[in-house]
C-alpha cells in the first residue's frame, strides 16, 4: 500500500483547528482520505506571538499580542453518495495579552473565553471513493480532487464595547475545493476558498460588515515509511476590508505565512502532529510566529 493511503488516518480529520485569525491556517492533508467510520477526538494547543498591525486610521500603534489556543475536536468519517467524506466539529478557547499606544498613550489588555466554534464537512470529489477498511489496505492515492464547507458560528466571548473581542458576533463561511497529486512518498496539496461573512450588528454601537477573503494553500508532503509524514507548507489571503457605520476602512488584507509540519503516527490509535509558521508578507492583522502540537485519539465505530 503506498505510504500516504497508510497515513491517512492521521491526517484529514484534523482539518478544523483555531488561530486568531483563521484565514491564516496552514492544514496539510485536508483532503486525504480515510476508511469509513474512523472516528477521532483531537486536543490542540497553539502558541501566537507577534506584532499587530490595524489599519493606518486606527488609534492604536506599536501593538504586541501573546495569544494561547487549545481546542478539542471531534471528527467522524463516512461515505457520501459513494464517495469518502468526514465531518468534523471544534470548540476553541483563547488567552491572550495585547499592549500597545492607543490615542498615543500605553495600554494593555488581557482576554479569555471561549472562541467561535468551528465544523467542517469535507468530500472527495475525485479519485477516493467510499471505502471500508479491507478495501482501504488495497487503495493507491494518486489525483484526488476534494471540497469542503467550513463554518464558524459567533459562539466566542464578545462585549460590544470592546474594540478587541475573542469572539467577532458574526457566521462565517468558506466554501474550498482542494487537488492532491500523490507520486510515490511525495504529495502536493493545492487548496483555493472563500470566507464569507455576516454583518456585526454591534461592534461599538454600529455595524461592522467585512467583505469575502479568498485563501489560498499550498503544501509539499512526504512520507517517511508507514507511520511518519511532514510537510512545507505555505499560504496566501486577501481582501476582507471593512466598514463601520458609513465609514469604509483601509484594511483590505495582502497576507501570507511560510511553515511546516511534522506528524507521527503511534501505533493504531494515536496521532501526534508539531507544526509552526511565520509571517511571511503582512499588512493588516496578527503577524505571529506560531507553535502548535495536536494529539489526535482514533477508533473505529461502524461505517
Amino acid at each position: 500500500m503506498a505510504a500516504f493511503a497508510t497515513l491517512a488516518l492521521g491526517s484529514a480529520p484534523l482539518a478544523v483547528t483555531a488561530t486568531p485569525a483563521f484565514a491564516q491556517e496552514l492544514v496539510p492533508a485536508a483532503y486525504t482520505p480515510a476508511p469509513m467510520g474512523v472516528q477521532l477526538i483531537t486536543a490542540t494547543a497553539t502558541l501566537n506571538d507577534g506584532e499587530l498591525s490595524f489599519e493606518p486610521t486606527a488609534p492604536i500603534e506599536d501593538a504586541r499580542a501573546s495569544i494561547f489556543v487549545t481546542s478539542v475536536a471531534y471528527a467522524r468519517t463516512f461515505g457520501l453518495f459513494g464517495r469518502s467524506a468526514n465531518v468534523t466539529i471544534g470548540l476553541p478557547f483563547l488567552s491572550g495579552h495585547v499592549e500597545g499606544l492607543y490615542l498615543g498613550e500605553f495600554a494593555e489588555a488581557d482576554r479569555d473565553g471561549l472562541a467561535d466554534a468551528a465544523a467542517r464537512l469535507g468530500v472527495n470529489l475525485i479519485g477516493a471513493p467510499s471505502m471500508t477498511p479491507v478495501e482501504f489496505r488495497d487503495f493507491r492515492p494518486g489525483t484526488m480532487l476534494g471540497a469542503s464547507l467550513s463554518l464558524r458560528a459567533p459562539t466566542g466571548q464578545y462585549d460590544s464595547q470592546r474594540l478587541l473581542n475573542i469572539g467577532t458576533n458574526r457566521w462565517a463561511l468558506k466554501p474550498e475545493l482542494g487537488l492532491v497529486q500523490v507520486i510515490g512518498d511525495w504529495a502536493i496539496d493545492a487548496y483555493i476558498g472563500t470566507w464569507f461573512y455576516t454583518t456585526n450588528g454591534d461592534f461599538l454601537g454600529e455595524e461592522r460588515s467585512r467583505k469575502p477573503v479568498i485563501v489560498t494553500e499550498l503544501h509539499l508532503r512526504r512520507a517517511f515509511g508507514s507511520r511518519v509524514w511532514a510537510s512545507l507548507d505555505g499560504n496566501f489571503w486577501g481582501g476582507g476590508r471593512t466598514t463601520v457605520g458609513d465609514v469604509t476602512n483601509d484594511d483590505r488584507q495582502r497576507e501570507s505565512r511560510l511553515g511546516a509540519t511534522f506528524a507521527w503516527k503511534a501505533g493504531r490509535s494515536h496521532t501526534f502532529r508539531l507544526a509552526g509558521s511565520i509571517g511571511a508578507v503582512n499588512r493588516i492583522g496578527g503577524d505571529f510566529t506560531s507553535i502548535g502540537i495536536a494529539y489526535a485519539y482514533t477508533w473505529r465505530g461502524g461505517g
